[in-house]
């Protein structure tokens, strides 16, 4: 079956960076829109950004608008989510997650037909 295998996570400091990365199995990155998605202890699962098939359309939060790009490399079969100048309200959770059909950047969970299990990003002040 496909699976969604985030990394990068971890501890860093407001203003610094992290980079994570999502790897599948059993499933091709150019084929499908892409997206990352956050969430934090009693919070729903939130977009952080989003990919189109074609990657001609992309959407980002608000939150991260400026700070954080996301990226497909088709030659490693992955999806990267650079994040820069972190702020403590970045701390969560962060699944990537893959969409059948369509090209555009899909925003709610609903949408989405495969996830990952998670990668932790905690960012101290």
């Amino acid at each position: 079956q496909v699976q969604l295998v985030e990394s990068g996570g971890g501890l860093v400091q407001a203003g610094g960076s992290l980079r994570l990365s999502c790897a599948a199995s059993r499933l091709t990155f150019s084929s499908v829109s892409v997206a990352w998605f956050r969430q934090t202890p009693g919070k729903e699962r939130e977009i952080v950004a989003a990919l189109s098939r074609r990657g001609g359309n992309t959407y980002y939060a608000d939150s991260v608008k400026g700070r954080f790009t996301i990226s497909r490399d088709n030659v490693q079969n992955t999806v990267l989510l650079q994040m820069n100048t972190l702020k403590p309200e970045d701390t969560g959770d962060y699944y990537c997650a893959a969409k059948w059909g369509g090209d555009y950047s899909a925003i709610a969970t609903i949408n989405y037909d495969y996830w990952g299990q998670g990668t932790q990003v905690t960012v101290s002040s």
